[in-house]
């Protein structure tokens, strides 16, 4: 009689922790740039974020989610990449804005040419797309990012449509997908090696990656997703690791400025 009225109590509670678990993996990979966010919107500089992170997990979200068409897995995984896309737009939208705002005598950079009633007081533009290295997810506007998402789905669903057949190029999206998400940090990574420096990286966020992250994989190995999910997984952990150790050395260590040198005809003077 205990045993089943334990059992009776067991099931209610596992329901809750499933649910608990679906719910964080949904919303939990966004709530990292939270900090993030606010610190931009507040400081109104978003030179300490690399906005390649947004487009590494743009890329990964929308190929993550051609990849359910051609082998389903879980709903909560999906919904993740819904919820990410959309999370990556507001952030594009905001450091765009603060960018813009602090680049006021810039030639302004588009993606796409279009018509409109301020055409004539606007920048030459080159061609239809602006797509030099220099200029590349460097746009003006957040309608360029936009339009540019949109591209590559469309290119990219048109492929994965008529390719569905070959269980080869579903398996090999889904690494792909998983693989460039992993590779998440690495603009991140980079930028702060450049600069020796992580001012202006909120390390909220790299601690909520690394949580975040940890959970993430566990939730795969645990729930028997496919393979190419958790080998990528222990990689994103690896990579924020890796930041993490970053703001340690760099935090201990920091770049000292260079001394300015006396301009030639000041000293002339003196």
């Amino acid at each position: 009689m205990d045993a089943e009225g334990l059992g009776w109590l067991l099931v209610p509670l596992h329901q809750l922790v499933s649910w608990g678990a679906a719910g964080a993996m949904v919303f939990g990979g966004a709530v990292p740039y939270i900090p993030q966010y606010r610190d931009i919107r507040r400081t109104q500089n978003a030179e300490g974020f690399s906005t390649y992170v947004c487009l590494v997990l743009l890329v990964a979200n929308i190929l993550r989610i051609l990849f359910w068409f051609g082998r389903r897995f879980e709903a909560p995984l999906l919904w993740q990449s819904v919820v990410m896309i959309l999370a990556m737009l507001l952030m594009l939208k905001l450091c765009t804005e603060v960018r813009v705002a602090s680049e006021l005598n810039v030639q302004r950079r588009v993606f796409a040419a279009a018509d409109n009633k301020d055409e004539a007081r606007a920048p030459p533009r080159r061609s239809y797309l602006d797509l030099e290295p220099r200029h590349f997810w460097r746009w003006s506007r957040f309608g360029d990012y936009v339009q540019c998402v949109l591209a590559f789905s469309g290119v990219a669903g048109c492929v994965t449509y008529l390719s569905l057949d070959s269980a080869l190029f579903v398996e090999s999206l889904g690494f792909l997908a998983v693989l460039t998400e992993a590779m998440l940090g690495v603009p991140q990574l980079c930028r702060n090696h450049r600069h020796r420096s992580t001012e202006g990286m909120s390390i909220k966020m790299v601690l909520m990656w690394t949580s975040g992250d940890t959970f993430k994989t566990a939730y795969f190995l645990l729930n028997g997703a496919p393979l190419q999910f958790s080998v990528c997984g222990l990689l994103q952990v690896l990579v924020d690791l890796a930041i993490l150790g970053q703001a340690y050395v760099f935090t201990r260590h920091p770049l000292k400025p260079a001394p300015h040198a006396a301009h030639p005809a000041s000293a002339k003077a003196l």
